[in-house]
């Protein structure tokens, strides 16, 4: 079997240096002809080359999804190139631990090539770094936003008893403003031109309580700074879910007891406390859950779309055999293969593209707050995918219980740990 070789191109920049930052990385094929990937991040205030570093590293690990054997990397970052070239020693503190990183990415291919390209050249990596870096001001802008234009989740105006609510209030959960995420990622289509992976480690530290927020030394895996926490909390019980049958798009409520395990995982994390949000899927029984959740801990919830489950198309309803035997061949590739999507449906792939963009604005939205994200099965496996930076097996390996509470953590300078799976014991 033929090796599949890539280019990786990657850029970052600083307004300001330090100052508002971020990277950009495109994969094109062997003829450097068609784009098979983009990463793109703001990362808040850092310095060109840290931002330099993150996009070399989101590329190679775009790569590294793709099955890449060979890359061939092509910066207009003198000081990557050479360093990483092994023609130059990387001094900075911080980047030392950004340069480790790289190079164990780097081990992972059968062949790596670094060259320097002129500024010129390196346009489309240069343009995603813009497009990063202008949503440095509007983040700030939402989250003024939100801090000031929403209030606790006892206390919401149009959700009084007498009336019923409409389609855009049920439950009580917020919504405005609607696009309160859209139009971060509605700045990235405005790039400003002309400016100057997440990567996956273990966290050798103990687990810190659920509602704790530190600052940890740096540990043997060099993540610093303090991390997002997205506490990622699985809908309880519907109907569905008892009879084992495939529950996308579809909108069946909770069940008493999957509102009884709502109303625990709740209480569980409300004597945690210290939690800045409550966001969630658009689909009911992620909602309710997650109102049950913000109502213990008074905090506001967000409904974001890129958190709904997969949509499962024509099996939507059907069980695990009845699907089987409907389209076999479909659903043995479909189980193998995380590209092919349902009939009628989406992909697991398509699935982590809008999980991992969601991700990306929880991130930026929220630096080093602690989260709750109400969301489904797949979505959750996912973030636990993206935190260990692991393939699309553990799609299909682990097991997410009903009301279930995993964590994931993601650093400001790349890093990322997992630091629960799967917890009942509440329940």
């Amino acid at each position: 079997m033929a090796q599949l070789e890539v280019f990786v191109e990657a850029d970052g920049g600083s307004r300001g240096n330090p100052g508002p930052a971020g990277y950009g990385a495109v994969v094109f094929d062997a003829d450097h002809a068609s784009v098979l990937a983009e990463r793109r991040e703001y990362i808040g205030v850092a310095t060109n080359n840290v931002a330099e570093y993150r996009g070399l590293i989101a590329g190679l690990e775009a790569a590294a999804e793709l099955g890449a054997r060979v890359v061939s990397v092509r910066m207009d970052s003198k000081l990557v190139v050479e360093q990483m070239s092994g023609r130059w020693k990387v001094k900075h503190p911080a980047m030392i631990p950004l340069a480790d990183r790289a190079r164990r990415l780097v081990a992972g291919f059968d062949r790596v090539s670094f060259t320097w390209i002129p500024r010129a050249e390196n346009s489309h990596a240069d343009r995603l770094a813009n497009e990063a870096m202008d949503d440095a001001s509007l983040v700030g802008e939402v989250r003024t936003a939100l801090d000031a234009g929403h209030a606790p989740a006892g206390d919401r105006s149009g959700s009084a008893s007498g009336g019923a609510p409409d389609q855009g209030s049920a439950l009580g959960v917020e919504r405005d403003p609607p696009s309160w995420v859209d139009e971060v990622r509605d700045a990235r289509a405005t790039p400003e031109t002309g400016a100057n992976a997440q990567g996956a480690v273990t966290d050798s530290e103990d687990a810190a309580p659920i509602g704790a927020q530190t600052t940890p030394a740096p540990g043997w895996t060099g993540a610093t700074g303090r991390p997002t926490r997205l506490l990622l909390l699985r809908h309880g019980q519907t109907e569905l879910s008892v009879q084992r049958r495939y529950s996308g798009r579809g909108n069946p409520p909770l069940t008493e007891l999957g509102r009884e395990q709502a109303a625990r995982a709740a209480k569980m994390l409300a004597a945690k406390g210290n939690i800045a949000a409550v966001v969630c899927s658009p689909l009911g029984r992620a909602r309710e859950t997650a109102e049950a959740a913000a109502t213990a801990l008074n905090v506001p919830v967000h409904v974001l779309d890129g958190l709904i489950e997969t949509d499962f198309g024509d099996w939507e309803g059907l069980t695990f055999l009845e699907a089987a035997q409907r389209d076999p061949q479909l659903h043995a590739r479909w189980l193998g293969d995380p590209s092919v999507p349902a009939p009628g449906g989406e992909s697991f792939d398509q699935v982590r593209e809008r999980v991992e963009a969601a991700r990306r604005d929880l991130v930026a939205l929220y630096p080093g707050a602690n989260l709750v994200v109400v969301s489904h099965v797949t979505p959750i496996k996912t973030l636990l995918q993206l935190a260990l930076g692991v393939g699309p097996s553990l799609l299909y390996r682990l097991h997410l219980d009903l009301a279930s509470l995993s964590i994931a953590e993601f650093y400001p300078d790349g890093g990322s740990s997992v630091r629960l799976v799967n917890d009942t014991s509440y329940l």
